[in-house]
């Protein structure tokens, strides 16, 4: 078993030193909400508009393989309306989705993999009051992430990825109960290398 270890540890090390590698920025658009146990809670809940903005590396295995790790400022969250008062619900991550691709044409890839978040703050905002609420969230949130890019010649790409929880990221709730990150995000990217 420790050499089979071995083996694969030195296939994926030799595979990365021939493998080409890119960097890049990205930023853009975030459609934010959160899925929640509570239907009737559910309703009350919309979309938040947000952004994220952050670097990009692309590692090519194949010629139609890569790996994308990336690091992101996100800023998620939700909307909530109830009878006459709408609050808004600022949940701000640093991001760490690591993404594998597949180019199925010259310069479209699907990509599809998992994300892991670190809340940086939390903040509920209605009626000029603020409260903060980054001490009920958990300390990490995972999710996975689907999408496709498109890449220009020039360096330039476009994105578009949805990004579903996995976890329950409040840490006071029942068992049964959950409240879940899910986004759309939408960026424009530059890859200088």
């Amino acid at each position: 078993m420790k050499k089979l270890v071995v083996l694969a540890v030195a296939l994926f090390t030799f595979s990365l030193m021939n493998a080409q590698f890119s960097l890049g920025a990205k930023a853009g658009v975030n459609l934010a909400s959160w899925n929640i146990s509570e239907d009737d809670e559910d309703d009350m809940l919309k979309n938040r508009i947000a952004y994220h903005v952050g670097v990009v590396a692309e590692i090519s295995l194949s010629d139609k393989f890569s790996v994308q790790p990336e690091l992101l400022y996100s800023s998620v969250g939700a909307k909530m309306e109830f009878m006459e008062m709408e609050a808004d619900l600022i949940t701000d991550y640093l991001s760490i989705p690591i993404m594998v691709k597949y180019y199925a044409v010259e310069g479209l890839g699907i990509e599809v993999g998992p994300q892991i978040g670190f809340p940086l703050s939390a903040t509920a905002k209605a009626e000029g009051e603020e409260d903060d609420f980054k001490d009920e969230l958990e300390s990490i949130d995972f999710g996975l992430g689907f999408g496709a890019s498109y890449k220009l010649e020039m360096g330039v790409f476009f994105n578009a990825r949805y990004v579903l929880g996995m976890t329950n990221i409040m840490k006071e709730v029942d068992d049964d109960e959950y409240i879940k990150n899910n986004v759309f995000q939408f960026s424009v990217g530059y890859m200088f290398l």
